[in-house]
Order: C-alpha cells, then sequence, then structure tokens
C-alpha cells in the first residue's frame, strides 16, 4: 500500500476516472484477441490481417481529428459519455450476430467512437491537474487501465474457441459502468488555471490557428515522429507476436497469448507506482528513450526464445518496462507544452501520424511475414526501434532549448 501513496493528494476526478479504467479493461476481450480472431476464425492469412487494420485505420485518422477539435471546443465529459455509449450498444450488439465480416466491422465501428472520444480523455486529465501532478495522474490512469486487465486476456483466450459471444457482452457492459461512474461523479470540470514560469508554455491561445501552433512547436512535432516509430514497432505486441504464438503452439497459441498479456498487466500493476516514483524528476525525453531501449531489448530476447516458453515471459518483462516510461512521460509531456487551448488537436494529430505509421508498418510487416518469413518482419520490426531511438536522443537536446523553463524549474527543486 505503501507504493499507493504515490498517487494521494489528487483530484477526486482523477480516483473516478481510475476505478472508469480498471472496470472498462477489466471487460476488455475483443481487442486483444483481434489478431487471433481474423487469424483463426475468418481465415485471414497476415497479410488480410494487416489490410483490415489499414482499412479500418483510415477510419480512426478523421476520428481521431474529430475528436480533438472537439475536445476544444465541447465539453469533454460529455463527448465521453455519448461515445461510449454508442460503443456499449455495438458491443452487445455483436454478441448476437453470427462471426463474420460484418460483425468485424461492427467492432472496428465501437472503436471509432471510441478514438473519437480519445483526445477528450487525455485532456480532461490535463484539464484537472496542474503540471507537478500531471505526471501522477497519468500514471494513475495507466495503472487502472492495466489493473483491470490482469485477468481479462486470460478469460477471453478460454472463451475464444466456443463462448466468443461472451466476451462482446463482456466488453459492452463493463464500457456501460464506466460511462455511469463518469456521468454521475465526473461535473463541473473547471480548468486548473496556473501561473508558475513552467506552466507558462500551456497558455491558452484563443483565435491562434492550429497550424501557428505546430510552426512554433516544432520540436512537439519531432516529439510525435519519436512516438510514431516506437508505437509501429510496439503495435507488433498485438500483431506479429500472437502470429507468431498461433504458428508455433497452434490452438494453444491463444490462451498462451492471453496469459502473456496477462503478466503484462501484472508488471504494469507492480512496476508503474515504484518506477513513477523513483523516476519523477527524470525528464519526459529520457523516459522516452529509456522506453524505447528496453522495448527493444524485449523484442530480442522475444524472437531469440521463439518455441522456449518461459524465455516468453522474461521478455514481457522487459518489454513493459519500457512501455511504463513511455506512457508515464507521454501525456505529461505533450499537455505542459503546447497551449491549452489546442490540446485536443495536437494530442488528436498525434493519434493520426501514429495510426498512419502503424498501418504501414503493419502491411510491410505483413507482406515481409508471409513472403519472406518471420525473421525478416522482425528485422524491420527493430529498424523502426532503431529510427525512434536515434530521434528520441536529438529530442533530448533539442526540448531542453526550446522549453528551458521546465527545466529550471525541475534544477531549482533537486536543489531544494
Amino acid at each position: 500500500m505503501k507504493l499507493l501513496s504515490e498517487y494521494r493528494g489528487l483530484k477526486r476526478e482523477n480516483y473516478v476516472l481510475f476505478f472508469g479504467r480498471v472496470v472498462t479493461s477489466l471487460g476488455a476481450m475483443v481487442w486483444p484477441m483481434l489478431t487471433m480472431i481474423l487469424n483463426q476464425k475468418l481465415g485471414m492469412d497476415a497479410s488480410a490481417v494487416a489490410v483490415f487494420s489499414v482499412v479500418t485505420g483510415a477510419f480512426y485518422l478523421p476520428a481521431n481529428l474529430i475528436g480533438g477539435k472537439l475536445a476544444d471546443r465541447c465539453d469533454k465529459r460529455k463527448i465521453i459519455v455519448v461515445c461510449d455509449l454508442i460503443s456499449v450498444l455495438f458491443y452487445v450488439g455483436c454478441a448476437f450476430l453470427p462471426m463474420n465480416a460484418v460483425t468485424i466491422g461492427v467492432v472496428a465501428a465501437a472503436g471509432v467512437f471510441q478514438s473519437v472520444e480519445g483526445p477528450a480523455y487525455t485532456a480532461l486529465i490535463a484539464d484537472l491537474n496542474p503540471i507537478a501532478d500531471r505526471g501522477r495522474a497519468y500514471s494513475l490512469g495507466y495503472l487502472g487501465a492495466n489493473l483491470g486487465m490482469v485477468l481479462s486476456p486470460t478469460i477471453a483466450g478460454f472463451l475464444f474457441r466456443n463462448y466468443l459471444w461472451l466476451a462482446f457482452v463482456i466488453s459492452g457492459v463493463s464500457i456501460g459502468i464506466s460511462t455511469a461512474l463518469i456521468f454521475f461523479f465526473v461535473r463541473d470540470i473547471v480548468p486548473c488555471e496556473e501561473e508558475t514560469e513552467e506552466a507558462s508554455y500551456q497558455k491558452g491561445r484563443e483565435g491562434l490557428s492550429f497550424f501557428r501552433v505546430l510552426r512554433e512547436n516544432r520540436t512537439v512535432l519531432l516529439y510525435l515522429f519519436v512516438m510514431a516509430f516506437y508505437f509501429a514497432a510496439y503495435s507488433q505486441y498485438g500483431y506479429l507476436m500472437p502470429l507468431d504464438l498461433g504458428r508455433i503452439h497452434g490452438e494453444d497459441g491463444a490462451p498462451l497469448y492471453g496469459s502473456i498479456a496477462s503478466v503484462n498487466c501484472i508488471i504494469v500493476v507492480l512496476f508503474t507506482p515504484l518506477i513513477t516514483r523513483f523516476f519523477l524528476r527524470l525528464a519526459g525525453p529520457k523516459k522516452t528513450v529509456a522506453g524505447i531501449l528496453l522495448l527493444l531489448v524485449g523484442y530480442l530476447v522475444f524472437l531469440l526464445g521463439l518455441g522456449a516458453v518461459p524465455v516468453y515471459y522474461l521478455a514481457m518483462l522487459l518489454f513493459t518496462w519500457g512501455e511504463i516510461f513511455t506512457t508515464i512521460a507521454d501525456g505529461p509531456y505533450l499537455t505542459s507544452r503546447v497551449p491549452a487551448t489546442h490540446r485536443g488537436r495536437i494530442i488528436g494529430l498525434g493519434s493520426v501520424v501514429t495510426m498512419l505509421f502503424e498501418g504501414a508498418a503493419r502491411l510491410l510487416l505483413g507482406r515481409l511475414y508471409d513472403g519472406a518469413g518471420h525473421v525478416a518482419a522482425w528485422i524491420a520490426v527493430f529498424s523502426l526501434l532503431t529510427v525512434s531511438l536515434l530521434l528520441g536522443l536529438i529530442l533530448i537536446r533539442r526540448d531542453r532549448k526550446t522549453y528551458p523553463k521546465l527545466y529550471e524549474t525541475r534544477r531549482e527543486t533537486e536543489k531544494e
């Protein structure tokens, strides 16, 4: 419990969002298994799965842009509630449909509305918390999401063969409960106003065009590309990894992948408070670079140990440490460096850039996997991480020059 004391003193709404994340993730049983559903239930090969991902991703791109603009113009709470309710209807409806392309299309439609609410959710946490508390607030939300995910992938793995319809029902009901928590307990949100030097970069600038903000924050654009290459590689956790496990372990691949995903969540729950506490003063770009390095090593261990089940869990330990570092750095980095009036659109743009890179990577990796084998596909993944790492090292230097007030505050705190 001492570890959880790291999250004391935050606004009440943060704990409501935390419990909402726990409940939603506890019922998140469809998306972790989507690659296997397409591959084993619908008979798609790796290339076809990649094409499907890109086609559905084409709908997520405008959804994130629209969601970002809505987050800057409308009540963020209402956006989340409305989008969640629509998602609930879609997920529950899938339970009564035969497993075919139409059903997967409905799942994709639910994902579109969840994409619309994404920027609002991220920006809402920034509105609720000052910069000093923002790292802990984002860390708490991330912890909640993974606390719920500890059991859901394993359960989904066992439901996969004969009771997949039940996974859709559980997903819908869990999102419904989370929506009720937000609707009844997150109210009267007034964006946090700060007069400190480090908060000067996030002061609202009404009337300034979105493209002007981007021109004035080119270092933020560099960060978005660092994360785009990173996530293009990270997403193979849900693509190449289950394909390899299915290829090597057959029908046992689904429950095995589910257990690995659950271990991922257990590691997040155990180590997120620790990493948040001990690396709170570490600058965001340095956390990001540390995460990229750990992800690269984790994938390398997984590839070298294919076929040896215990090695998968060692790889997941390294992989997850990397995931924690990049995740707890992401929200605080963006929200403290751009005007509050443009947060939603910047967050939405980041999601769009990431999805474009993920889609292109899946098309390339799907063809490599089918045509040249899994080793060639994984070499491409390591190349993506190498580019991300090099850009991240450049970011460390540029960020300090572009946003010196954020570093001056950190140095003063360390002296005290």
